[in-house]
């Protein structure tokens, strides 16, 4: 029996194809009603990153005497688990009862999935040991904010990197005099000198319609410290030593070959969110892009980017403890299920659609038929569309968002109304208080709208 079973609550509007679904916004919220209700104990969170960047979090949990005390764990591990994917640390810092703290230890090094966490954050990301610390007090909050982008002055070229296609633009004062896109399929390949020759190869095609090239900004899945790759789904393909000595350092390389004009490349998430702050000059925006996986980006109230990592397709939304699981991580109820082509390719056999071929194609495939007004097709995204609505509720915990920029590939046509029509309709008649408005960019920004905020990344 799962310990969260009680909190476990069906949602008041069901997605069509899974009855099962469990939204972490609801159990969230029924826990904490019912600790507050039994006296609570509370439990701060503090996540460190490598450049010292601290940022906190609260909740509370059961005394240790009463009868739920035994969900505790769960609700602190799942916590954990979004915090550590959406804002990133190397470090736990735990305040509260030491045999949960003990037990958050045990989760990082003997679990399966923790220790994929670990690893990731520790190792790959931030290049230092992984630990959770306990202690009777959390450091001092120190939050970093960027004032990227927005940079529109000059020659530039702004270029976006896909899982089944890359895109780049040519911008003069931010305007798109040029912009194309190419098919690939980098996750296959195992040489990283073929990615640099495939994104040299679309930079210079866009330079060519360019007088000079004062500047160049990307985006592309993925965790990106100071232009260095960290963790790239783009580069599965390539060994781990490999990637240490030759990929973490390609942008830099790719910089070098154009003189080391001013460059930056961020996650995609963050570029999206950028696209959509600069497009309706609206700040708070959270960005949700459903492609070959999730893509999230925020741009604070103030208008910045942060320095924490948005890898929300990692993150949980789905309470499930029978929740589809995620093919790298291994974890259930992660977003890269609900908010993708894997979304798709998982409904379809619920739906009663055969498709052949890969996600793209079996995407094609149900984008043509809702096109005809299939009901079945309509069926997938009605549902992806109840997943993000209970899914945003509950990324409005950890986010201070009022926008909800939603694109990608999943997005594209009749469905792509669909969705964020069901997802408005969960917001109103389960969280009205959240006052969240959707976002669908229009063709053109579609096409324009990430190039120009890419190329507009770099100060020159």
């Amino acid at each position: 029996m799962d310990p969260m079973e009680n909190f476990l609550l069906a949602p008041k509007i069901k997605p069509p194809l899974d009855s099962a679904f469990r939204p972490a916004a609801l159990a969230t919220r029924a826990f904490a009603k019912a600790v507050r209700e039994a006296g609570p104990v509370p439990v701060q969170i503090a996540l460190e990153q490598g450049d010292g960047s601290v940022s906190h979090f609260k909740t509370e949990i059961f005394p240790s005497s009463h009868q739920h005390a035994g969900a505790n764990f769960r609700h602190i591990e799942r916590l954990v688990k979004f915090l550590l994917w959406s804002r990133g640390g190397h470090r736990i810092h735990f305040v509260g009862p030491a045999e949960i703290g003990k037990r958050l230890q045990e989760h990082f090094t003997t679990t399966a999935t923790g220790k994929f966490d670990a690893n990731i954050m520790g190792e790959r990301i931030y290049e230092k040991p992984f630990e959770v610390v306990c202690s009777p007090a959390l450091p001092p909050e120190r939050t970093r904010t960027t004032a990227l982008g927005r940079h529109t002055e000059g020659c530039r070229i702004g270029f976006d990197l896909g899982a089944s296609d890359r895109k780049a633009a040519a911008v003069i004062d931010g305007k798109v005099v040029f912009s194309e896109e190419c098919l690939w399929n980098p996750v296959q390949q195992s040489d990283p000198q073929w990615h640099f020759n495939e994104i040299m190869d679309s930079l210079k095609n866009a330079a060519k319609h360019l007088p000079r090239v004062d500047a160049i900004g990307g985006s592309s899945a993925g965790v990106y410290v100071n232009n260095r790759v960290m963790v790239a789904s783009l580069f599965r393909g390539v060994p781990t030593d490999v990637f240490n000595s030759q990929v973490k350092d390609l942008f830099l390389r790719v910089k070098k070959a154009w003189k080391d004009i001013p460059f930056e490349i961020v996650n995609d998430g963050d570029v999206t969110a950028l696209a959509g702050s600069m497009s309706f000059n609206e700040n708070a925006v959270l960005g949700v892009a459903m492609g070959s996986s999730e893509a999230a980006g925020f741009v604070t109230p103030e208008g910045r980017i942060t320095t924490w990592l948005n890898e929300l397709a990692f993150a949980p939304i789905d309470y499930n403890p029978n929740a589809p699981a995620d093919e790298w991580s291994g974890d259930r109820g992660v977003g890269a299920q609900y908010f993708s082509q894997q979304c798709v390719g998982r409904l379809l056999p619920v739906a009663g659609i055969q498709a052949e071929g890969g996600l793209p194609e079996k995407l094609k495939h149900v984008q043509s038929l809702m096109d005809k007004s299939d009901d079945r097709a309509r069926k997938i995204y009605e549902t992806i569309g109840v997943y993000l609505g209970y899914g945003t509720a509950h990324y409005a915990t950890f986010y201070a968002c009022k926008h909800v920029l939603v694109l990608g590939r999943v997005t594209t046509g009749p469905g792509g109304t669909i969705i964020v029509e069901n997802a408005r309709r969960v917001l109103r008649e389960e969280f009205p208080e959240l006052n969240i408005q959707f976002h669908v960019p229009d063709e053109k920004e579609k096409r324009h709208g990430q190039a120009i905020a890419a190329a507009s990344l770099a100060k020159i």
